[in-house]
């Protein structure tokens, strides 16, 4: 009788546990469905995000000519590398690299990629992209250095170089798109998103092929916007969610909304004639580096969007970095004595800064005048029209220039040491030691160092700061916005709105 009781208890305590563990069952399915439907909710936005275009340029990334259309180009398309704040190359379609030689550089890549229409991506893919990239107007320029690529086997690709270049890869960030177009025309990558059109508008939606990326924007709107100042306007009134801007002329009073500094490659320097006048004394130039207050320049002249060049190269890099040679303020101490020794009587002290209508370098002028003066220097500023300035800087008609270059990302100061160049006006290239070691270096006859050290007592031209631009979102948006250049919407699967 007593074990039937202690069946019968047994049994009725299985079964309260049965039901028990039903009903927490019960409530984790539903607290998982309303976290499920949560996430879901967020995952499909298809309409809050939205970004600007330009209908009548082309979304071609071998054509494209307005900032618009390139901004979405790292949205859509892939690229060997992508470089991080640091201007550090990144693999994005590279597995690895290798220096065969000074001048020349394999690539290798995974098999089995794919475009977003299911095509298949290799070696002849990237060859294919590269003869475009290398004639368009965006990359023209940054591939001057890159003679030509072959594909070495479906995963191979050998990159012949014009010029040793230890830092070439770092070039390599053109987009790689399809040969073909798909049903609509639009070009084809391998990027996060891929074109689509309906109902008379253009998006952009998830790359089917892309399971490695799960973004809350699963389509993105683009609404056609033509000209800079108008994209301003529409992010300020909500009609964009998110733009770039190069900073080029004060954009930053005119926007209303939340604002990142992007590190760009754009040096703004001042320009020496080395060959005649006071200046062609290096002691003077030495005074003038001294006496500069890099960080007000980059303060006052550019709004704080920009670095003090501490460094003839980027201060964002480790190249630069390790170059630092420069004080981010004045020293007038030492600009006086520098004066001191070139022999110079106060009175010839006289000098005359050229430079252009444009708001920064305007700007950067005055200040740079009234530090040059508080070295002792007279100052005369001559302002031109953009077609005037260029005119006079060719023809060396100078003392001091304000000077502004996109240099690539490779850190490379050809338009400095290019007797083609025009950035190169003014410096004495034939009896030019820092010359020498900067190609030096290039080829591996003899390290940075030794360039520096040249570079320093020779100072041809003078760094003064990197120009920063900005990345503008709408405040209502969330998430940890990482952007570079040319990289802006790097983190873009954490962003969201409410």
């Amino acid at each position: 009788m007593m074990k039937k009781a202690l069946a019968v208890l047994l049994a009725f305590c299985f079964t309260v546990l049965m039901l028990t563990a039903c009903s927490r069952g019960a409530e984790t399915e539903d607290s998982t469905t309303e976290t499920t439907d949560a996430i879901t909710q967020i995952q499909s936005d298809t309409a809050s995000f939205k970004l600007s275009y330009t209908k009548a340029d082309s979304l071609n990334p071998y054509q494209a000519e307005t900032l618009n259309n390139q901004v979405l180009q790292s949205l859509v398309f892939e690229s060997l590398f992508v470089l991080d704040e640091s201007y550090e190359a990144q693999p994005q379609l590279a597995s690895s690299y290798a220096y065969e030689d000074s001048k020349t550089l394999t690539v290798t890549i995974p098999s089995g990629m794919t475009f977003s229409n299911g095509e298949k991506m290799d070696a002849d893919s990237i060859v294919y992209a590269f003869n475009r990239a290398k004639e368009s107007p965006r990359w023209r320029r940054t591939l001057e250095s890159v003679d030509s690529a072959v594909a070495d086997s479906a995963t191979v690709i050998r990159f012949q170089l014009a010029w040793a270049n230890p830092l070439a890869h770092n070039l390599l960030t053109f987009a790689v798109a399809s040969s073909e177009t798909d049903d609509n025309g639009y070009p084809i990558g391998s990027g996060r998103y891929r074109f689509g059109e309906g109902d008379g508008s253009v998006y952009l939606e998830v790359n089917p092929q892309r399971t490695d990326f799960n973004p809350h924007f699963i389509k993105i709107p683009l609404i056609n916007i033509a000209s800079g100042e108008s994209v301003e306007n529409a992010i300020n009134i909500g009609n964009i969610s998110f733009a770039f801007r190069d900073m080029s002329e004060g954009t930053k009073n005119k926007m209303q909304c939340a604002k990142k500094a992007v590190n760009m490659n754009n040096l703004v320097y001042i320009g020496i004639n080395c060959k005649s006048g006071i200046t062609a004394d290096e002691n003077i130039r030495r005074a003038i580096s001294l006496a500069i207050d890099r960080d007000t320049i980059a303060k006052s002249a550019y709004r704080g969007y920009a670095r003090s060049a501490t460094s003839v190269f980027n201060p964002a890099s480790q190249l630069g970095k390790d170059t630092a040679i420069f004080s981010a303020t004045a020293d007038l101490t030492a600009a006086r004595q520098a004066i001191a020794s070139s022999g110079i009587a106060a009175d010839e002290l006289q000098v005359d800064i050229l430079t252009s209508d444009s708001e920064g370098k305007s700007a950067a002028a005055t200040l740079l005048k009234q530090q040059l003066e508080a070295a002792g220097f007279t100052v005369t500023i001559n302002q031109e029209s953009a077609a005037a300035y260029e005119k006079k800087v060719f023809a060396e008609s100078f003392n001091l220039y304000i000077g502004e270059v996109k240099l690539t990302a490779d850190m490379s100061l050809l338009p400095f040491y290019s007797r083609n160049g025009w950035t190169a006006a003014g410096i004495d290239l034939a009896n030019s030691p820092s010359y020498t070691a900067y190609w030096g270096y290039t080829e591996g006859k003899n390290e940075i160092g030794k360039f520096v050290l040249d570079y320093s007592k020779e100072m041809p031209f003078i760094p003064v700061l990197y120009r920063q631009g900005m990345i503008c979102y709408s405040k209502a948006m969330h998430g940890d916005m990482q952007g570079y250049e040319n990289n802006y919407f790097a983190n873009i699967e954490d962003w969201y709105y409410n």
